[in-house]
């Protein structure tokens, strides 16, 4: 299923600058695996060693925080946008 998934600036060195890429799979699991095969690296941008979202990164399928939902195991429907936010810290 194709979908589009939006990259944070930071991020967009491995995108070759693109602000958003299409991706595949059926769950977000399988998307950010496709996306780190065609750009290579993204994906421990994103997970832990341990293949976990890292703490400071946010990632929505829809409007829904995936935290929230079944993770990485989030339904990716067809034409969905998924986003991934790095979480911006100050004081």
């Amino acid at each position: 299923m194709s979908v589009s998934v939006r990259i944070p600036t930071i991020l967009r060195t491995y995108t070759g600058g693109n602000a958003e890429v299409s991706g595949e799979g059926a769950t977000l699991r399988d998307v950010l695996a496709k996306l780190d095969s065609d750009y290579p690296g993204i994906g421990a941008r994103i997970l832990d060693e341990s293949g976990k979202i890292r703490r400071f990164v946010n990632v929505y399928v829809g409007e829904e925080d995936v935290r929230f939902a079944d993770g990485l195991d989030t339904a990716a429907p067809e034409g969905t946008q998924i986003s991934i936010i790095p979480a911006v810290a100050g004081g």
